[in-house]
């Protein structure tokens, strides 16, 4: 898989692209600011770009104002935000584009939270498989963003539970080890939720991206 990455540190920068690539991963590029990862995107487009929220000049907003950017010219790359901050504003749109458009996936991990290796290349795969990835604390953050209409309502407190860890980007094997339970029985919730949110299969819809979506939204 070919990922990009961009930081204004260079100590970060560099030390991430080694652990990339040590982990498999073919680190095609790495940029200190936005335009120069727009540019470097538009010669050799990844499979996904690793990307902090505040960047050179201002150090606002300006890594995921050019995710987006990214995500609307390319709909099939994948964007992982890596970052100290959560901006729930731009990172709720960054997700509900990822649902709408289809094609890569999205993530936002906390680099404070990342403990482990193992989850961030997992990150990383599986928001180049087309998925989402999400730390809990940005869950809980987006999640207070109400809706006056919950689309859950219908949902049990075990469903809610299994949607929940699909929001943080695990597996059906991994659910149902948190869950202590087997991966027939998460396989069995997940249909449940599909059915409950009406997410009819289609060749075009992820259905596991909108579920997530809908979680989210509430």
């Amino acid at each position: 898989m070919r990922v990009m990455v961009a930081d204004d540190s260079l100590l970060f920068r560099e030390g991430l692209a080694r652990l990339l690539t040590e982990r498999g991963f073919e680190v095609t590029g790495q940029a200190r600011d936005a335009r120069w990862l727009a540019t470097l995107v538009r010669q050799d487009p990844p499979d996904v770009v690793i990307v902090d929220v505040r960047m050179p000049p201002t150090y606002t907003s300006e890594g995921l104002r050019v995710a987006r950017e990214l995500r609307s010219a390319y709909p099939g790359l994948g964007v992982l935000i890596l970052s100290q901050y959560v901006e729930t504003h731009f990172a709720g749109q960054l997700l509900e584009e990822a649902g709408v458009n289809g094609g890569g996936g999205a993530g936002y991990l906390l680099k404070d939270r990342v403990n482990r290796l193992d989850d961030l290349e997992n990150g990383v795969r599986n928001v180049g498989a087309g998925g989402l990835v999400l730390d809990p604390s940005v869950v809980d953050r987006l999640l207070r963003r109400r809706r006056t209409r919950d689309p859950l309502d219908e949902l049990t407190d075990r469903e809610r539970q299994v949607l929940g860890l699909m929001a943080e980007g695990r597996t059906n094997a991994a659910i149902a080890r948190a869950m202590s339970v087997t991966v027939k029985t998460v396989e069995a919730h997940v249909r449940s939720i599909f059915d409950r949110l009406h997410l009819a299969h289609t060749e075009d819809d992820n259905r596991r991206v909108l579920a997530v979506l809908a979680y989210l939204q509430r």
